[in-house]
């Protein structure tokens, strides 16, 4: 029995030797402890050449493979969104080193090329024109032995996915045990309901309403009587400011005093018709003439007549405010000689100021006049001022690529003032019931904006989130996240931290 069980054995390891002879590729070198790593117990229906008979092009000689076939040298050939083992170059649910209990046993497996048989298009590249992509509901249950999770949602494996990350997709986060977050200080909180509005900010200048604000000149040239406004005293409408003496004044009320005399006595001699008509209406008009002039220089009639009745008294002419305000400049000074035109006051009426906006060129479709904006200056930090756009620049810097733009903002307090630098915040969306997190709720990593949700005291979901509106250290959350679901808001960069392990060198540890 024994001699027949060892010839039995000869004849038998003679007829695998010949198989595997047959086979051009070689054993797999220090996998042996790994089941269906070799050819054994399964018989090629083919005999391998040193390069596939059908290749005509460039050989890849590293897998005896045409080179526009070979997804093992060249990613961009693999199935999109079919998971890669990065440790042993293959693809993850062909991968019998990390997942052994994956392996169909029943179908033969190149190991030159790490796919099936049936599928090795690189062995027979008459398959590539049959090959149909795998289904991903096979690798989506593969799991990552050392995490704990499903491999294709391992973010510490695959740190290269979270990149990939569309708003509600995520990947998992395991720590290494139930108290790590509690160590850290990882607090997790719902999100909050409330409130927000989407806006621009841009660089702005205090500025002097131009609509109330006026010049306050001499209308003749004369000295300076006296001066009866100060700087920064606030004045009413017609309010005499200061009085003026010059002998183009006297002399145009002087003449005004004349022609009414003149028109008077002509009215009593038309009336006793010792005069024609033609007499009283010359008289008229030149009357009408003359206190035309005095009133362009502020007489009116009845100063007129005024000082008609005191000939001896001096004329001084008074210079009033058009509006009520503020005086923000004096130039006037007590017996000067000015020159008709010279600016003597500066008038400001403050109840409202302008802010003067520098809009980028890339914000300007979002901007509309009537839109709300909010005013902040560095010395009132706490104190927020609220206006409306009213006008919009018909043209962009070519050097700073801004474009101007103008807000009246309410100023009854006078805390605005002129050539101040302010930071401003046009709101072009506002939104309610919208969905907030804290601003240190949201990392980024890979280009993707994450949040972490937690899962379990030790797994939690780095998951992509679409963003809106951000205002006053809140954000608001458009896509990704459910109301009910906990999001880490404070010391975030633990979690962080252990989803990039394997950037910082480390990963999966497959055994």
């Amino acid at each position: 029995m024994k001699t027949v069980f060892t010839i039995k054995s000869l004849l038998a390891s003679l007829l695998a030797a010949a198989v595997i002879a047959g086979c051009s590729k070689p054993a797999e070198p220090n996998h042996d402890d790994h089941d269906g790593h070799n050819h054994a117990g399964h018989k090629h229906a083919h005999a391998k050449s040193a390069a596939p008979a059908e290749a005509t092009g460039p050989v890849c000689a590293a897998h005896n493979a045409p080179k526009e076939l070979c997804f093992i040298c060249d990613a961009s050939l693999r199935e999109k969104g079919r998971l890669w083992c990065n440790e042993h170059g293959r693809y993850e649910d062909r991968c019998w080193l990390c997942h052994p209990d994956a392996q169909d046993k029943k179908r033969a497996y190149c190991n030159e090329h790490f796919l099936y048989e049936d599928e090795c298009f690189l062995c027979h590249p008459e398959l590539k024109a049959k090959a149909k992509p795998v289904a991903q509901a096979g690798a989506s249950k593969l799991m990552c032995n050392e995490h704990g999770v499903p491999e294709a949602e391992c973010g510490i494996c695959r740190p290269e996915t979270t990149g990939q990350l569309k708003p509600g997709e995520g990947v998992k986060v395991r720590l290494p045990s139930t108290e790590s977050a509690a160590l850290a200080g990882v607090q997790t909180a719902l999100p909050q309901t409330g409130a927000i509005s989407e806006g621009i900010e841009c660089y702005a200048e205090v500025a002097f309403n131009q609509n109330k604000l006026a010049q306050i000149v001499a209308p003749v040239g004369g000295i300076v009587q006296s001066v009866e406004a100060d700087l920064g005293e606030k004045v009413a409408e017609n309010q005499p400011v200061a009085k003026l003496w010059s002998a183009t004044i006297a002399e145009a009320v002087a003449k005004a005093v004349l022609t009414h005399q003149v028109l008077e006595r002509e009215r009593r001699l038309r009336a006793e018709r010792v005069t024609p008509e033609k007499d009283l209406q010359e008289a008229e008009a030149t009357h009408r003439a003359a206190c035309q002039q005095a009133r362009t220089y502020g007489f009116s009639e009845a100063d007129i007549d005024t000082m008609g009745r005191k000939p001896d008294e001096p004329v001084y002419l008074p210079v009033r405010a058009p509006f009520a305000g503020e005086i923000v400049e004096r130039t006037a000074v007590r017996g000067a000689l000015v020159e008709v035109g010279k600016s003597l006051f500066t008038l400001a009426d403050r109840s409202v100021m302008w802010a003067m906006l520098n809009i980028p060129e890339s914000a300007l479709a979002r901007v509309r006049v009537g839109q709300t904006v909010e005013l902040r200056v560095d010395s009132l930090p706490e104190k927020v001022f609220t206006g409306k756009l009213t006008w919009i620049g018909p043209a962009v810097d070519e050097r700073t690529r801004m474009a101007r733009a103008r807000a009246e903002v309410p100023n009854p307090d006078g805390l605005l003032k002129d050539k101040m630098f302010a930071q401003a915040r046009i709101q072009v969306r506002s939104a309610a019931g919208a969905m907030l997190l804290p601003a240190s709720a949201i990392q980024r990593v890979g280009g993707a904006t994450l949040a972490f949700v937690k899962l379990a005291d030790d797994l939690y979901e780095a998951r992509a989130v679409r963003l809106g509106a951000k205002y006053n250290g809140r954000l608001e959350v458009l896509e990704g996240l459910k109301p009910q679901e906990q999001v880490v808001v404070a010391h975030g960069f633990a979690v962080k931290s252990q989803l990039m392990l394997s950037r910082l060198g480390a990963g999966c540890a497959h055994e």
